[in-house]
């Protein structure tokens, strides 16, 4: 459980209809973890890693009822164009009843890229992301997640009970030639179920243009969780034409204790031979520290069938929330 650090001050803002002083608060959120990982067939080195961030949230509540709340993170290992130890950035703007827009000048999801693989994981990370490549330097495949850019608005809104909508709309600029919108629902109205589908429409002009689409469906029942997952990028180019299938189950032992078994396949569409991947993971909580550990099996990473490609890998981790 987080501990919250609070500061309480007076500001003044200016709301989007009208100006008047409003109370304020700053939260101050962060995190570290220590993390060892390894995979065989290769010589990486040191498989340790340490990462940390502090997260400052400043929030206040206008005359007409609405909440705006600025979020910007400190971490060390972030790369940004606007420094290396600044990451997250984001304005949110809470509407009530009509939803909120955010915008995102770093660190955003839109609703395709939030969605790329929402199968039930015990420690966080996916089938195809705790090895990095293979020992001849082959890049592996991921998921397909759309694309995200820095400077991106997101609207997100509660329809109806159990229906969720996001829309995120990033303007052309001089790298990416064109808009890139995103679109998502989600429903839970059903007890224990959860479905989800997206949609992504790239940057990219003419032949380039790439979308993308994925549905996936979860049923929790008790302490299992089950979910599948159908994912594809479209273009005219076959390069762009690929498909992501991932499926898995997780049961929570008790309160504390989590532990998953994953699948997930990807089909490229210019190689012959699909990546497979599978993982095994496990999670630990003890107050604010959490224990991971995982073990992944990917057998023809980035499509190639050739023995090196064939990768085992672990990692095992702690991470402490204040």
């Amino acid at each position: 459980m987080n501990i919250l650090k609070k500061v309480s001050l007076t500001a003044l803002g200016t709301s989007l209809i009208a100006t008047s002083a409003f109370a304020a608060a700053l939260d101050v959120t962060g995190g570290a973890s220590i993390t060892f990982a390894g995979q065989d067939k290769t010589t990486a080195g040191n498989g340790w890693t340490m990462n940390d961030e502090i997260t400052f949230s400043g929030s206040g509540e206008m005359d007409n009822g609405w909440n705006v709340t600025v979020s910007m993170q400190l971490d060390n290992n972030a790369v940004s164009a606007t420094g290396a130890t600044m990451d997250n950035r984001s304005l949110k703007i809470d509407m009530n009843d009509m939803g909120s827009l955010t915008f995102y000048g770093h660190g955003a999801d839109s609703p395709m890229s939030a969605m790329d693989d929402k199968m039930p994981h015990a420690d966080g990370n996916e089938t195809w992301d705790t090895i990095s490549a293979a020992t001849d330097n082959t890049a592996k495949f991921g998921s397909i997640g759309g694309n995200t850019v820095n400077n991106m608005f997101h609207y997100k809104n509660t329809m109806i009970d159990g229906l969720a909508i996001g829309a995120s709309v990033a303007p052309s600029d001089g790298t990416n030639l064109e808009t890139t919108t995103s679109y998502g629902l989600t429903y839970t109205g059903i007890d224990g179920l959860t479905v989800g589908a997206a949609v992504d429409e790239n940057s990219e002009a003419g032949a380039l243009q790439t979308d993308f689409e994925t549905m996936y469906v979860k049923y929790a029942y008790g302490p299992v969780t089950v979910g599948y997952q159908q994912s594809e990028s479209d273009s005219t180019t076959v390069a762009d034409q690929d498909e992501f299938t991932a499926y898995g189950i997780s049961y929570a032992v008790s309160d504390d204790l989590t532990v998953s078994y994953n699948e997930s396949q990807y089909d490229d569409g210019t190689q012959t031979t699909d990546q497979e991947n599978s993982a095994v993971a496990v999670s630990y909580t003890m107050g604010s520290m959490s224990f991971v550990g995982t073990m992944v099996t990917m057998d023809n990473v980035g499509g190639s069938s050739s023995a090196l490609d064939d990768v085992q890998g672990y990692e095992v981790g702690v991470s402490f929330a204040f």
